[in-house]
């Protein structure tokens, strides 16, 4: 039953998910003045508050995907990445509370402000990267250990999403384009590799995860 709950959860997280990122639509970018975030806010605000409810029913979820991954694991890698997977969780909501309210009365926003605001949101995906690196490294460390505990492909995809997380780092000093806070590498090459790198952790779990397997994995 825990593997089925396994892979529903994450389906239904990656569903709700996507659906957040489509309501949202192309937010504004760092270079946009405050005119600019201001009259976007007063266009999209029926679907940032979309977004944002989206945002809330996927924490749950995850948070069901999380602790049943944290099963298959030893210590102390269970709690290394239960604490990168809860850093995620809980910026997620932050993330959640700024957009929602800068969305909740935009017709009243002035521009300063607004550009002030959404710079603070801008940096989630930045800073995230280390909570999800922590989350990861754990997981790919026991995949090419010496008695390899979990598939050694799934350590592969770990470490191609470690590296791109590294290399995003650069976003927290960019200012434009690609690299920009907020941007392209955060939004959709970084958060892509690391949702496809959960996405892949949690069925590979609910598939393989059985009862038995999950104590003789966990006993080691």
């Amino acid at each position: 039953m825990g593997s089925r709950t396994l892979i529903g959860a994450a389906l239904m997280a990656t569903v709700a998910y996507l659906f957040a990122i489509a309501a949202l639509g192309t937010p504004p970018a760092t270079a946009d003045s405050g005119e600019q975030v201001v009259a976007w806010f007063r266009e999209h605000r029926d679907g940032v508050r979309w977004s944002v409810w989206a945002l809330t029913i996927t924490a749950p979820l995850l948070a069901v995907v999380f602790a049943q991954l944290r099963r298959l694991l030893p210590a102390p890698h269970r709690d290394v990445f239960l604490i990168g997977a809860m850093g995620l969780v809980v910026t997620l909501a932050v993330q959640s509370w700024t957009w929602g309210g800068l969305a909740l009365h935009a017709e009243r926003l002035e521009p300063a402000t607004a550009r002030t605001v959404l710079d603070v949101a801008l940096f989630w995906g930045p800073v995230l990267t280390g909570a999800t690196t922590t989350m990861m490294v754990p997981v790919t460390l026991l995949a090419f250990g010496a008695e390899a505990r979990l598939p050694r492909w799934l350590g592969v995809v770990g470490t191609v999403a470690i590296a791109e997380q590294a290399v995003e780092t650069v976003t927290i000093f960019g200012s434009t384009g690609f690299t920009e806070p907020g941007g392209a590498m955060n939004l959709q090459l970084g958060a892509g590799l690391v949702w496809a790198w959960l996405l892949a952790f949690a069925i590979w779990g609910g598939i393989r995860g059985t009862d038995a397997e999950l104590a003789r994995i966990s006993a080691r």
